[in-house]
């Protein structure tokens, strides 16, 4: 039986061998503690896809391969799940283009970023096991992710930074976040630059006023990086269809641009979508976060750092 692809309208299914880029859609739902229906994201990202245009706007990107994978089973507690989820990844760094390929998943709750976080990490490791911290997470978001648990659960979406952070020592840059909790404020100042795995931050509300469209990365931040686009980072004018919107986020412009500025800098070896959540009569959330996929595969093809 066959399975929905990304652009399939555009492209047909490339090999998985020669593939830069392998879309992995992650239907899990399991956390969610406000608006609900981000199980059903990946299919929609899927299907709006193939309404696009191949050309972005400055290149081609699906020139390069697009590989679409079954959907990952996502039935079973969240550890099996996050098995899944990081053996996919794993497989997916190891096949396609020079045998560099890019993993893109498609959310799926913001839970799912941490398994794949884990398996590039590893996969670096064993590239480079003289280097402590291969990886940074470059994270996109209205809310820092950075309570311990929430409603009970240490694995929840209000948690992904944290574990990121805490657990598989990784250091952060968080880019729009405006939601913070007391204790995600006293967590965030106890790493701040200059610290063994910083936690940076460039809040909405000094880079949404001040029109920041670039950021510079320290000298010390890791030569590769993973990037997680939760769709509330962005303003909620824009992708509304979120469990948990926040007005006063980033615009599609300055997303994109602040990303190009990110790709010259550090090479972001893989990414994911995620917290899309479709609501009935707004198939255009559907297509702005297809079209953002498509738009970060894009900088990504014109990198010249890889």
């Amino acid at each position: 039986m066959t399975h929905p692809l990304f652009l399939g309208s555009e492209f047909a299914q490339y090999p998985i061998a020669h593939a830069a880029f392998h879309v992995i859609p992650v239907p899990y739902e399991a956390t969610v503690s406000y608006g609900t229906g981000t199980a059903s994201g990946p299919a929609a990202i899927l299907e709006a896809s193939n309404q696009l245009e191949v050309f972005d706007g400055t290149s081609t990107p699906g020139e390069e391969g697009i590989h679409t994978y079954p959907a990952v089973d996502c039935t079973g507690e969240a550890h099996t799940v996050f098995e899944r989820i990081h053996n996919a990844v794993t497989a997916a760094l190891t096949v396609g283009k020079e045998r560099r390929g890019i993993p893109v998943l498609l959310g799926g709750e913001h839970s799912i970023t941490t398994p794949a976080v884990d398996a590039l990490q590893a996969h670096l490791r064993n590239q480079s096991p003289d280097e402590p911290a291969p990886i940074g997470l470059i994270q996109i978001d209205a809310h820092a992710d950075l309570r311990d648990t929430y409603d009970g659960s240490p694995h929840s979406h209000a948690c992904i930074a944290r574990r990121v952070h805490g657990d598989l020592k990784i250091p952060l840059l968080q880019i729009g976040v405006r939601s913070l909790s007391p204790e995600e404020v006293i967590y965030r100042a106890a790493w701040p630059a200059g610290s063994d795995r910083p936690i940076l931050h460039h809040d909405a509300a000094t880079i949404v006023p001040g029109q920041v469209t670039a950021i510079t990365l320290p000298e010390d931040f890791p030569r590769h990086a993973y990037l997680t686009i939760d769709v509330d980072g962005l303003d909620s004018s824009i992708i509304p269809a979120t469990g948990t919107p926040v007005p006063g986020g980033l615009s599609w412009y300055q997303t994109l641009s602040i990303l190009e500025s990110l790709s010259m800098q550090t090479s972001i070896d893989a990414f994911d979508v995620v917290e899309l959540a479709p609501m009935q009569g707004m198939h255009g959330c559907n297509y702005t976060a297809a079209d953002l996929t498509y738009r970060v595969m894009g900088i990504l093809a014109r990198s010249t750092i890889r």
